[in-house]
């Protein structure tokens, strides 16, 4: 897969598959690492992986040539997001996540703030990722909490405020991808979890779509966990993933 324009991802992002890293410990994680790394595009590192190891796996799998996706949806005030980007940008991650809602003033801040610091230490500037709405939840969720309960009019809100405030990025469900392709740039870059193979149960994801349709419907990147870390033979399972992707998507 090439990247358009001045998004900022390295060459060695040419895979479209982000293998979720979602084990509780260094050791599981290594351990995908080691069978998943000739195969995939990525490893995601989240909330539980990164919580337990620390910033350590991080530098494991960059010393091993892997990209990391650190994926810890960063929101809080402007200054303090700005200051967790920087620690993101000198750890080598390749992308991250915001929460767009955290406004205007945050996202701008976060996206100044790595580009600085890449210049300053003489990087690449990671992808910061603006993230919508969940993919855990619905529209009777979304209204329970106070937001339009409108799961596609939500998304499209955040996606325009995190285009405008400078985001080159974004994290959504694949049934979202269409839509914001007709609103946002072509050179935003759209991420989406929630992915599926066919005949596997969608667990907590409640909009997904199998990593053909999504990547059909003009996504970009395609963060895969379940249909890799828990089967039985997880390289297997990718190379297959791969395998079943348009040649132009590789």
């Amino acid at each position: 897969m090439t990247v358009d324009g001045d998004s900022c991802l390295t060459d060695e992002m040419q895979n479209p598959i982000i293998a979720a890293l979602d084990v509780p410990n260094a050791e599981m994680a290594w351990d995908l690492v080691q069978q998943l790394i000739p195969v995939v595009g990525a490893f995601k590192i989240g909330s539980e992986l990164f919580t337990s190891a620390g910033p350590s796996i991080v530098r494991s799998i960059r010393q091993a040539g892997g990209s990391v996706f650190l994926d810890l949806k960063f929101h809080d005030i402007p200054n303090t997001v700005a200051k967790a980007v920087a620690a993101a940008v000198e750890l080598d991650v390749q992308m991250l996540t915001v929460h767009t809602s955290g406004g205007t003033a945050m996202l701008q801040a976060a996206e100044d703030s790595v580009h600085a610091t890449a210049r300053r230490l003489g990087k690449t500037s990671p992808l910061i990722l603006g993230v919508t709405v969940l993919t855990s939840l619905d529209g009777n969720e979304l209204g329970a909490v106070g937001f339009e309960s409108n799961v596609g009019r939500q998304v499209e809100r955040l996606a325009a405020l995190a285009v405008s405030a400078g985001l080159r990025g974004l994290v959504c469900s694949p049934l979202e991808v269409v839509a914001l392709r007709s609103i946002v740039p072509a050179s935003v870059q759209l991420v989406t979890p929630g992915i599926r193979a066919e005949g596997d149960q969608a667990n907590d994801q409640k909009r997904t779509l199998s990593p053909q349709e999504a990547l059909a419907a003009g996504a970009n990147w395609l963060v895969i966990g379940r249909p890799i870390y828990a089967a039985s033979n997880p390289r297997a399972a990718a190379e297959k993933i791969l395998a079943s992707l348009p040649l132009s998507s590789r």
